[in-house]
C-alpha cells in the first residue's frame, strides 16, 4: 500500500503523463497520475483545470519536480 501522497505537478497532456510515467517507473518512484477526464462532462474539467497531476509521497516530490523540468523544461518556454 503506498504512503499518504500529495500533488507534485502538474501535467498539460496525456503525452506528458505517460513520458514521466516511464521515467518515474525505471528509476522506482512511488507515483500516481490523476487524469480529470470525466466522460460524463465531455472532459470539462480538463479544459477548465488542465489535463490532470501527478502525485507521490512527499519525499518524492523535489526528484519528480526535477525528472519533470529536465524532461519539459524547453516546452515550457513555447507556451
Amino acid at each position: 500500500m503506498m504512503r499518504k501522497r500529495e500533488p507534485v505537478v502538474e501535467l498539460r497532456n496525456e503525452v506528458e503523463a505517460r513520458l514521466l510515467q516511464a521515467h518515474l517507473d525505471a528509476e522506482g518512484i512511488p507515483h500516481v497520475v490523476v487524469s480529470r477526464h470525466d466522460s460524463a462532462y465531455t472532459a470539462i474539467f480538463q479544459v477548465q483545470l488542465g489535463w490532470g497531476h501527478v502525485e507521490a509521497p512527499e519525499e518524492y516530490a523535489e526528484r519528480i519536480r526535477e525528472i519533470y523540468a529536465d524532461m519539459f523544461e524547453s516546452d515550457a518556454t513555447l507556451d
